[in-house]
């Protein structure tokens, strides 16, 4: 079954599938990727944290209410955010890609934030910012370029940490909804990295 048509998971359990994945972006200045190492589940109709709870729907949440696997972006204290849709067409459920780990074009991302080492891509606004994703990426479909997520070729990891979503305050249990997935060991998770494994918390890679 496709991926991202497999409507017997739940939009948590995409989020840990996810990690791993390679995003991949393409432009004129060249060709970024990343593994996925933090994601975010939002739960749509029924989570306060969600652009989508209760069904809202608005202009910018048009992406939000399409077929699976859809990216939707949209922007927050002047950062761009990553999200994809996962459930069934009308079933605003998504995730927020919230780090990845660099394979390709390492230079050209550093280049775009002026920063080297982790903190190039340990955080939603600073990926995007990073692979050069915009706007126009709204609206698109994750395995049509030039933004895709690579669900085939991905690595592994060896353990899930299971926390609560950053930057979600007064939303009543939805603040502290174990909804947060990342690789353990891996250094550019964000804020809380904890220790760092020498093989950056992955198995071998499944092509």
């Amino acid at each position: 079954m496709n991926f991202w048509t497999d409507h017997t998971k739940t939009t948590e359990e995409i989020a840990q599938d996810l990690l791993g994945c390679l995003v991949i972006k393409e432009t004129d200045e060249g060709v970024t990727s990343g593994w996925i190492v933090e994601t975010e589940a939002y739960l749509g109709e029924i989570d306060e944290a969600a652009h989508s709870f209760g069904l809202k729907e608005t202009p910018r949440l048009a992406s939000m209410y399409k077929e699976p696997g859809t990216i939707y972006i949209y922007s927050m204290h002047t950062h761009l955010m990553l999200n994809v849709v996962v459930q069934e067409k009308g079933i605003p459920e998504a995730i927020l890609i919230r780090a990845i780990e660099p394979y390709k074009g390492m230079a050209l991302m550093s280049d775009r934030r002026g920063k080297t080492g982790f903190v190039v891509t340990d955080g939603p606004g600073k990926l995007t910012k990073a692979m050069d994703i915009t706007k126009l990426d709204d609206g698109t479909l994750a395995w049509e370029p030039p933004l895709r997520i690579d669900v085939e070729t991905r690595k592994i990891p060896k353990k899930i940490e299971v926390s609560s979503r950053i930057g979600i305050p007064n939303k009543g249990k939805w603040t502290d909804a174990l909804l947060r997935y990342t690789v353990v060991g891996n250094p550019y998770v964000s804020r809380k990295k904890g220790e760092i494994e020498a093989d950056f918390g992955w198995n071998e890679p499944i092509n």
